[in-house]
């Protein structure tokens, strides 16, 4: 009975940090992105640039 007990403190305390975790990073400011996640979807990607070397600067034998 006694394991319980020390099973249901453990529990209990490791409930308390991920409350006091998530409290902390509501107060400072994580969540504060409400607008972003809904239309991120609709953004574009920036273009990306080719990589691949130019043939043009070749010498020409």
């Amino acid at each position: 009975m006694s394991v319980m007990f020390i099973l249901i403190g453990c529990s209990l305390l490791l409930a308390i940090g991920f409350l006091s975790a998530f409290i902390w990073s509501v107060k400072s400011g994580q969540m504060d992105d409400d607008y972003t996640p809904s239309v991120r979807i609709l953004f574009d990607d920036p273009p990306q640039q080719d990589k691949t070397p130019d043939n043009t600067s070749l010498p020409k034998t």
